[in-house]
């Protein structure tokens, strides 16, 4: 399955780092949060991505253009020019960036990538959040419920929206809504590209109609997470992210 990355945002609660860089650029450890979040989906044999790019995307695909030159070390020529890349360290990764807009909503980001996509069901998530999410169970759900849609449901950390489940339908989406013991998106979603049939341009937020008109039409399943998942929405997010990886203890970290 191809795995699409929202990665367009301004990221504007962390504007400390924000007005440097875009947020998925961010980095945790010596990797921007956006490796992370791939070699999540890679560590389960999904090695295909779109990218979604929009505040600052050109730095995206600096990163990528030059990926070997920033995770190698390099022995550079200065009279000639030539450059020397020794123990090349790369990813089986093949990736899309699309430039989607600079205010373009998170709906209008995935149809704006819709050419890339197949008739074949795909992943998308967010530049921003990481989890040990076993996305190969995931995705078997979704083929399993046969419903268009599946949201990744966590418990709530008190500052996200939260959803209302009968058995593994979703019966309503409240976005934002602080406080209580149900459940809350994620943010890794499996889909049919048929759900990008409910996306009506640029404006539209995903979070919003497309996921409303879901509930509606009963095709909104919901995957239940019981383990590790963290948004870095803040500056004490990414601190606690950062100390985690640096005393081994990312608990995302579902590779070797």
């Amino acid at each position: 399955m191809k795995v699409v990355i929202l990665a367009g945002g301004m990221g504007t609660r962390l504007s400390e780092e924000t007005v440097l860089r875009p947020k998925p650029m961010i980095e945790i450890g010596d990797k921007p949060i956006l490796w992370h979040i791939m070699k999540i989906f890679s560590s389960y044999g999904h090695h295909e991505f779109i990218i979604c790019l929009g505040y600052k995307g050109y730095m995206i695909k600096e990163y990528f253009l030059n990926y070997a030159m920033h995770n190698s070390d390099v022995t550079v020529d200065v009279a000639s020019g030539q450059v020397e890349v020794h123990e090349r360290a790369t990813e089986p990764w093949r990736v899309t960036l699309v430039d989607t807009g600079l205010e373009t909503m998170t709906g209008g980001r995935l149809k704006r990538i819709r050419r890339y996509l197949d008739v074949n069901p795909f992943f998308m998530t967010y530049g921003d959040g990481v989890g040990n999410i076993d996305i190969h169970a995931l995705g078997e759900f979704h083929s399993r419920h046969g419903s268009l849609a599946t949201i990744t449901a966590v418990r709530p950390l008190g500052r996200f929206g939260s959803l209302s489940l009968s058995g593994t339908h979703v019966d309503q989406f409240k976005e934002k809504e602080a406080g209580g013991d149900g459940w809350i998106n994620a943010g890794f979603f499996a889909l049919s590209p048929k759900v990008i049939d409910l996306i009506q341009g640029d404006e539209t937020v995903w979070e919003q109609e497309p996921l409303a008109e879901l509930v509606r039409q009963r095709q909104l399943q919901a995957y239940r997470h019981e383990g590790f998942w963290q948004p870095m929405d803040t500056l004490r997010d990414k601190t606690q992210l950062s100390r985690m990886w640096e005393h081994s203890e990312a608990a995302w970290k579902t590779w070797q």
